[in-house]
Formats: C-alpha cells, structure tokens, sequence
C-alpha cells in the first residue's frame, strides 16, 4: 500500500467551504481522477483519507494537508496533477510526496496566519500588536456547545507583528487603509483561531476594525523553538530515501528464511 500526502489551498470564494464541502468535493475528485484508493473495512467502506488540522470556515489557507492510501503505486507529481484538475479552481492541489516517515499530524505544532484590517491604519495596528505583546494574558470568550468558555489567547501566540509588506497572498485586497498582522500560534489545548486574536485586540487595545478580518493561513508545520520558524511537514519526507528494491532472487530467500 502506497501513502501519498498532500497540500492544497483554499482561495477566493472557496475560504467559504467548510471542510465537510471539501471532503465531499475530494472524494469526488478522486473518483473522477480514477486514483485506485484503499478502502476501509466493515459494513460501510470509505476511502482511507486522513485530514489534518483543518482551517475553520471562513477563511482562506495556502496550507492545508491530508493523506491517501492507494492500493497501487502512482507517482506523486503526476497525481497531484489530476487531483488538482478535478477540484474547482480555488481548491488547488499545490504539492504531492510519498510518506516515507510517520507522524504528518505531529508536525503540524504551529500555523502562520495573515490578518488584513481593512480601514484600520498601520499606527493604529501597531499600537495594539504593542499592547498585546507587551500583555502577560489576554482573556478572551468564545461561545462553545457547552456554553461560552473563558481562555488565555496570549500563550499562545509566539509572535504577532504589524508588516507593510505588499503583495499579500490574503483573499481581499482593498484601497482603503489596510493593516496587515502577521502571526504565529502554536496549536495548543483549547485551541486558539486567529478570531480569538482579534478579540484579545480588542480586549487590551480596543482594536475593532469596521469590517470582517480577512484571515489566511500561510503555512502550518512543527514550530522551532530557537528560530521561531514554522517548517516544511513535507521535507522529512522529501529528505528520506526510497527503499531500495530487492532483487527477486534475495527476496525469494528473505521470505524462506522467514
């Protein structure tokens, strides 16, 4: 069995998919594409697809990830090219590897995100990214199933910045006064959304921007602690070598002295 992992994007009007919207339209895709999947077992078979940390509704991600079993070996480049064909635009199959090594979802510790403020000025950004920094904890409410939950959403930001950097891949550009943030969250328990930043801006800085934020996810991967760096899931399996075949006659005798 062949394990292929995947990143794909969510862009424009597509941030509007909820990941059910997705699954569905990439099962779809797999069937279209003719991908020889690996089934489930029981009374209900499903292809064995594996979807990890997915981006909340709403917003838009150039990094999200997932992986397939195939019960025939395929290469991935060319995989991704008829996925990617299959999707609608907006939902794009952007990067393909073989799994070499285990643990894709234990790499994924950190996400960087893009907040666009449209009609929030850079002064006024800035002096609430300062304030947040500067903030030991920021409490913040979030309404749950089982009521409204209280939580630190300073923890876990490891870094928050104000940039003016143009050329933004976020979903809205505007010709009105933009801030741009930049952020690092690691992804810790309760989880901590780029809305929950938001609200703790609010909440220290009183920074309430008079439309929605546009929110994009840039990356997700493991979190270096020295660098503050958020790194490629997918290298380790780059890195690692492709078993080597064994000829037919050492593989007869592997499996006799087995």
């Amino acid at each position: 069995m062949q394990r292929i992992r995947l990143r794909y994007t969510k862009r424009g009007r597509l941030r509007f998919t909820s990941h059910r919207d997705f699954q569905r339209a990439f099962e779809r895709a797999l069937r279209r594409a003719e991908v020889p999947m690996a089934y489930s077992a029981g009374f209900t078979p499903h292809p064995k697809v594996s979807y990890a940390n997915a981006a909340p509704t709403g917003t838009g991600s150039e990094a999200e990830y997932l992986e397939i079993a195939l019960t025939e070996a395929r290469d991935p480049e060319r995989l991704r090219l008829l996925l990617d064909e299959s999707l609608p635009a907006g939902l794009d199959i952007v990067d393909a590897v073989e799994a070499r090594t285990s643990g894709l979802a234990d790499r994924l510790t950190a996400s960087v995100w893009e907040l666009r403020l449209a009609g929030v000025g850079p002064t006024e950004a800035e002096r609430a990214v300062a304030a947040f920094n500067a903030a030991p904890a920021v409490e913040v409410q979030r309404r749950t199933k089982n009521g409204v939950r209280t939580f630190d959403a300073r923890s876990a930001v490891a870094h928050l910045e104000s940039v003016t950097t143009h050329g933004s891949q976020a979903d809205r550009p505007t010709d009105q006064p933009c801030a741009i943030l930049r952020l690092v969250v690691r992804h810790v328990t309760p989880a901590v959304r780029p809305d929950d930043v938001l609200s703790g801006l609010r909440a220290v800085a009183d920074l309430a921007p008079p439309v929605p934020a546009a929110v994009t996810r840039l990356a997700q991967g493991l979190f270096d602690e020295e660098t503050g760096a958020v790194t490629d899931p997918l290298a380790p399996d780059r890195e690692a070598k492709a078993p080597e075949p064994q000829p037919a006659a050492a593989s007869a005798a592997a499996k006799a002295s087995a």
